[in-house]
């Protein structure tokens, strides 16, 4: 241990005292520069983007359940099966409802018999009445039997429409044309409907749209609007960038680990199919954007240089406008020129530059640890462009 701290402690010597001795030798030498690390100023696209992570969902989901309980006899599709609207996909045992419907309808006939005999009582006793045969407290009593029979007939009839429509819910229909991203039964298996409504199948209507179900942080979502460009990427395709649109910015807050977010509603073409249900999303949500800007690396306003031979900073004045002031280090005619300049928008890895450079012009980044011997003369040095 004490033999790695002494090897570790004479590296660190070795490295400085080759720092020091590099910018020393170089400081001494005609045109008094070391070897510097440069950057470019060019023409590009700037964007400001927010930063979001969701989940990929259908444009419309519709969750298939049943009405009635009993054990699943048929399953007709299965995962990614392409279904019609009313196409059957399953079947529930209909043997309890059939024996159901079958003593629903001998009631019916029960009840239709006894009106039936009730009609003719009412009609004989009408008959007597009339010849002064029968009180009329007789007359009352079999229209009232009639009266119920004709009730009970109803009843009846109800009972048999409505053991019939049971019947019919033990077959299962698609409600919808799509395609069936879940399916949670299997043949043999009871399903009870007692108290809500089992969900045997999830089918998505339409996979070639789908919806990006993105959290935006409160403090972002106040540059987040309806129509933005969105370029996202999911982790089965690290290598290729998708294009959405956000659609909808909801106003109901969600708390996540005491952080509020605002779901954020975004469009997506999956036409080609490589998108599937409840793939996370890497967002990226385009605020405002800047096509064909003069442009630099944002190392380039950050840069620092030894007090040898960093210039003077130079008198900024009031620019005004939209950008901030800011600040470069040029490479003129193998001298360091700083030069202020008016900045607009930065996307993190480049800054738009509104005046104070041109296209070309070289910018001074840092010292760089090469030697004169690695990279060239030192005339070559002071002209490269070697990009961060």
């Amino acid at each position: 241990m004490k033999s790695n701290k002494i090897v570790l402690t004479l590296s660190l010597l070795v490295i400085a005292f080759a720092i020091y001795w590099g910018i020393t030798q170089y400081s001494s030498g005609g045109d008094g520069l070391p070897p510097l690390h440069t950057v470019t100023a060019d023409r590009g696209d700037v964007s400001q983007r927010t930063v979001a992570h969701g989940t990929l969902q259908p444009v419309q989901k519709v969750t298939v359940g049943s009405q009635v309980s009993g054990i699943v006899d048929e399953i007709f599709v299965d995962f990614n099966s392409r279904v019609r609207r009313g196409q059957v996909i399953a079947r529930i045992d209909p043997s309890t409802f059939e024996a159901a419907a079958s003593s629903a309808q001998a009631e019916l006939e029960a009840a239709e018999a006894a009106l039936n005999l009730a009609t003719l009582q009412w009609k004989r006793v009408q008959e007597l009445r009339e010849n002064q045969f029968v009180s009329a407290s007789e007359v009352d009593q079999v229209t009232a039997t009639m009266h119920q029979a004709e009730a009970q007939l109803s009843v009846r009839r109800h009972a048999l429409e409505r053991a019939r429509r049971e019947l019919e819910r033990c077959t299962i229909t698609s409600p919808t044309d799509g395609i069936v991203i879940s399916r949670m039964v299997d043949p043999g298996q009871t399903v009870a409907a007692s108290l809500s409504a089992p969900v045997l199948f999830e089918i998505a209507t339409d996979l070639s749209r789908m919806y990006i179900h993105a959290n935006v942080s409160e403090a972002d979502i106040g540059t987040v609007a309806d129509g933005q460009k969105v370029r996202f990427r999911v982790d089965a395709h690290r290598d290729r960038q998708f294009d959405g649109e956000v659609i909808q910015v909801r106003n109901a807050p969600q708390v996540m680990d005491n952080v509020v977010h605002y779901e954020t509603i975004i469009a997506v073409d999956n036409s080609e199919g490589l998108l599937k249900p409840g793939m996370t999303a890497e967002v990226n949500i385009i605020t405002a954007e800047v096509s064909d800007a003069l442009r630099v690396r944002n190392t380039a306003l950050r840069a620092r240089l030894p007090d040898s031979i960093r210039p003077a900073d130079p008198d900024r004045g009031d620019r005004g406008g939209a950008g901030s002031n800011g600040r470069v280090y040029q490479l003129r005619n193998g001298e360091i020129v700083a030069t202020p300049v008016e900045t607009g928008l930065s996307d993190g890895l480049y800054t738009e530059i509104l005046d104070g450079i041109a296209v070309g012009d070289t910018l001074v980044v840092g010292l760089s640890l090469r030697s004169a011997e690695d990279t060239g003369s030192r005339s070559l040095l002071r002209g490269s462009q070697a990009q961060y």
